[in-house]
């Protein structure tokens, strides 16, 4: 349960904090230490435990509990994802200088009407190609204007885009789900924001103080560590079993919803698409094979794993090449 404590409300910290993606990150011998390594070992068992009890009677019972619950967000997956997105789109055509997220901005003028036009696209099947087009384009001109390495902020963009074409094509492919397209593209956005929140602690300082209560009562070193634990591990989740990828959702809902009541209306519609996404995650009915569940019982250290490793080396990777080895 403790693992659980450091989710608490918080805000994209770009959102509202000074930042600055080219500077030096914290260096790895800071990041893993005894702290981080013995969270990490927790955040494994929990998983393999969440595995394990999967495979049982109880984890069957829980994931039907699950499917009467969630049953008319379920049946109303891709109306749900798409009123969200055109919320959205709408709302950053009223802002009007906010190009995809409250951080990045712009003062060309078609961008308000390009926004406005996504909106309307996701409004008919007929026209989800057409608004795919139009958020691949805003993400492009974000990386232009902003560079990749901030965009790896968003990858759920992209898997916007990816989700509303492959509907609009409307010719299923085999073994993937349009809901795969979301969930992993979730999962991606979230891994890599929690690196963030070790390689730049000091970007939240600013909130800690307009939110003294923020921390809990941990030591703010310790809570960015298992902040970024719990923000992993629940992003990791979301690509993994059925049950797991369910809670995992269930419990990212409690702060991204939370934080609107704390940081206002910019978090509300920053965070929306996210929120759409975790929806229908965690209404996503399908079951994992029973040939399979050894399998992934087996597999989930080394997964895990393997994705942290993943996931360190390419935030630190990138921005070295990027910015070099020092930071910009």
């Amino acid at each position: 349960m403790s693992l659980l404590l450091p989710v608490s409300a918080q805000a994209h910290v770009k959102w509202f904090c000074a930042f600055n993606v080219a500077g030096s990150p914290q260096g790895l011998e800071n990041v893993l230490c005894q702290d981080f390594e013995q969270l990490v070992l927790l955040a494994i068992s929990l998983l393999l435990v969440g595995c394990i009890v999967e495979a049982t009677p109880l984890g069957s019972a829980l994931l039907r509990s699950l499917d009467r619950v969630t049953g008319p967000i379920q049946r109303h997956q891709e109306l749900i994802v798409r009123g969200f997105a055109a919320a959205f789109f709408t709302s950053l055509w009223t802002l009007k200088t906010v190009l995809l997220t409250p951080e990045l901005t712009t003062n060309l003028a078609f961008v308000p009407w390009l926004q406005l036009g996504i909106a309307v696209s996701l409004l008919s099947r007929h026209t989800l190609m057409a608004a795919a087009g139009g958020i691949v384009t805003l993400f492009a001109m974000c990386v232009a204007q902003y560079g990749v390495f901030h965009l790896m902020d968003y990858p759920i963009f992209l898997g916007l885009a990816a989700y509303f074409a492959y509907i609009g094509l409307g010719r299923p492919i085999p073994r993937l789900r349009a809901l795969d397209i979301l969930r992993w593209s979730a999962g991606i956005t979230l891994m890599w924001a929690a690196i963030e929140k070790w390689a730049y602690p000091q970007w939240s300082a600013p909130l800690f103080v307009i939110h003294p209560d923020m921390n809990m009562g941990f030591d703010i070193d310790f809570y960015m560590r298992a902040a970024g634990v719990v923000e992993f591990t629940l992003a990791f989740a979301l690509i993994w079993t059925p049950l797991a990828r369910r809670f995992a959702a269930a419990i990212l809902l409690g702060p991204f919803v939370g934080a609107i009541a704390e940081f206002g209306r910019i978090d509300a519609i920053g965070h929306s698409c996210i929120i759409a996404v975790l929806l229908v995650i965690l209404s996503d009915n399908a079951r994992l094979p029973v040939r399979r569940r050894t399998p992934a019982i087996l597999f989930t250290p080394i997964g895990y794993s393997a994705a942290l490793s993943l996931f360190i080396l390419g935030y630190y990777g990138l921005h070295a090449a990027l910015f070099g080895p020092a930071g910009g």
